[in-house]
Order: structure tokens, then C-alpha cells, then sequence
């Protein structure tokens, strides 16, 4: 029963997401909420500009009516729930001060890390209140490590880290929805595994979303999703790795979003220690544009590397 209530989530949020496109898209377009392409990016990004964006609406609307339809109405599902539409709104703020109010930076560094981390904390006081085990496991072992209060400082570092990880991947179409909707396969796994029914029927719900928002997103794009759709996706991508116990094996999962994050950061310290950088352009995806890579070949080989970490990741949780 468990695996075709999983497999009806899916498939609703996949409906949901295709029927709510065509009425969210020309909304967008009709608000002017465009797309604004970077001058020093890939030449071959410029043409997308005006592209309708925030299109993460899309995904945060079908995931939420369809998980609550279909789950059962415990704290799993509200950690998850308020950690992808907390991040979510924050994604959404920023979005809309960049393309409503003109602003091109949006909301300040300062305002973007307070809003998650009140969301962290709210998930942090639902954490305790359900009793939620402070041990950390440790990948390729039978070992915890009792953290005790620290592990909160952690959930919030592993919630902001996923959240700006998954971020950074936003930027080619189709790139996000595909290696996210591959993540959260193996999290519906582990939570199946681990005899956690709303986990697994919430990853089931962000599935069908993000492909049903892919219909509209692969190349070439009608839409993006904006920092509505990445933040929201990594929100809830963290709180699947927190409540399944499996925090650490996020970075194997989501390796692609790890291998975004650290090109920029790679970047980032190269050029102000050296004046040197080290790719192209980061994140890393663009690095691999200007080397001449097609974007379809860019997204695929990401894709395909999505699947082989996440396929690694579920094989050492089932044998450790």
C-alpha cells in the first residue's frame, strides 16, 4: 500500500505541475517577471533573457497539494513542509526584489542568511519537540557520534549548505530538476528503508513536481525556477537527509551540487589570494560551456553523474 501511495503522490505532483504551466507561465510573462542574464556569462545565454522566472511557484504548489493529500499528517511531514516553503519564501523575496523591484542584487547577504536561518530554527524546535536523536552516523561505519546540542548548529549548516549547493546548480536548463528529482529518489528510498512513510511519499511529491516543472524547463526553457524553486528544493533536500539520519551522505548524493558549490568557492579564494582563476567561470557548469561543451551535453553528463553518486550513496547506507 505504502509504495502506491508513494507512486500516486508522484504522479499527482507531475499532473499538478503540468496543468499549473501553462496557467503560472503566461502570469509571469504578463507581470514582466523575466529573467535578467548576466553580461559576463556564455554569449549563448543572453538570448534567454526576459525568459519568465520564479517558476518555482510551480513546484512548491504541486509538492504541497500533493503531499497533503496523500501523507499522513505527522512532524515528518511538517519539518519537511515548512523547511522547502520556509527557504522557499526566502528564495521567493529575493527573486522578487531582483525582477519586481528592480534591484539587482535582491535581498542583501545579511537579510538572505537571517530569514534561513529562522527557518532553521524553527525546524530545530520541531526537531526537539519530536525527540529527534542528536548522534551523527558516520558513513562507511557502524559508529554515531553523540553531538548532543551541537547537532542543532550542524542542522543549520547542513540546511544552509544544501540550500546554497543546490542554488549555485541552478543555471543551465533542466539542470536542477533532473539532478534533483535524482537526489530525492535516493532519499525516497532511504526513507522506505527506514520505514518512514511521509518522508518517502514527500520526496515522491518533489519528484513528480520538479519533472512536471522540467517539461517546461529543458532546453530551451520557457521557464526558470528562480531562488523560489532552488532554495525551496534544497530546504527540503536537507530535512529528507536530517530526518532519515542520514546527513553526511548528503554530500555523496547530492555530490553535483557539492562539486557546484566548491568551484565557486575554489573561485572565489583563487582569484583574491593569486589573481588567478581556476575555471573559466564558475559555477562549474558554465566552466564546462566555454570549453565548448553544448548546454544538452553539459546537463546530461551532470545528470548522469547525479545518478552514479546517488546510486554509491544508497549502496553505502545499505551495506553500512
Amino acid at each position: 500500500m505504502e509504495l502506491k501511495v508513494i507512486l500516486f503522490t508522484m504522479g499527482a505532483a507531475f499532473l499538478i505541475a503540468l496543468i499549473a504551466g501553462p496557467l503560472f507561465i503566461p502570469l509571469l510573462r504578463r507581470l514582466k517577471f523575466g529573467q535578467q542574464i548576466r553580461t559576463e556569462g556564455p554569449q549563448g545565454h543572453q538570448k534567454k533573457a526576459g525568459t519568465p522566472t520564479m517558476g518555482g511557484i510551480i513546484i512548491l504548489f504541486a509538492l504541497t497539494l500533493s503531499v497533503i493529500r496523500f501523507a499522513d499528517k505527522n512532524m515528518d511531514l511538517v519539518i519537511m513542509l515548512i523547511a522547502t516553503l520556509g527557504y522557499g519564501f526566502v528564495g521567493f523575496l529575493d527573486d522578487y526584489i531582483k525582477i519586481a523591484l528592480k534591484r539587482s542584487l535582491g535581498l542583501t547577504a545579511k537579510q538572505k542568511l537571517l530569514g534561513q536561518f529562522l527557518v532553521s530554527v524553527i525546524v530545530c524546535v520541531l526537531l526537539i519537540q519530536q525527540g529527534h536523536s542528536t548522534a551523527l552516523p558516520i558513513p562507511f561505519t557502524h559508529m554515531s557520534v553523540p553531538l548532543g546540542w551541537l547537532y542543532f548548529p550542524f542542522v543549520f549548516i547542513v540546511m544552509l549548505g544544501s540550500s546554497n549547493a543546490v542554488n549555485f546548480t541552478d543555471g543551465l536548463d533542466g539542470l536542477l530538476a533532473g539532478t534533483s528529482a535524482i537526489a530525492f529518489g535516493a532519499y525516497a528510498v532511504i526513507a522506505m528503508n527506514n520505514t518512514m512513510p511521509e518522508v518517502a511519499i514527500f520526496c515522491a511529491g518533489m519528484i513528480g513536481a520538479v519533472l512536471g516543472f522540467l517539461v517546461f524547463n529543458a532546453h530551451p526553457a520557457r521557464v526558470f525556477m528562480g531562488d523560489t524553486g532552488s532554495l525551496g528544493i534544497g530546504g527540503g533536500l536537507a530535512a529528507a537527509a536530517i530526518l532519515t539520519k542520514s546527513e553526511l551522505l548528503l554530500v555523496i548524493i547530492g555530490g553535483v551540487f557539492v562539486m557546484e558549490m566548491l568551484s565557486v568557492i575554489i573561485q572565489v579564494v583563487s582569484f583574491k589570494t593569486r589573481g588567478k582563476r581556476v575555471f573559466r567561470m564558475s559555477p562549474i557548469h558554465h566552466h564546462f560551456e566555454l570549453v565548448g561543451w553544448s548546454e544538452w551535453r553539459v546537463v546530461l553528463t551532470f545528470w548522469t553523474a547525479g545518478l552514479v553518486l546517488a546510486g554509491i550513496g544508497l549502496y553505502i547506507n545499505e551495506v553500512f
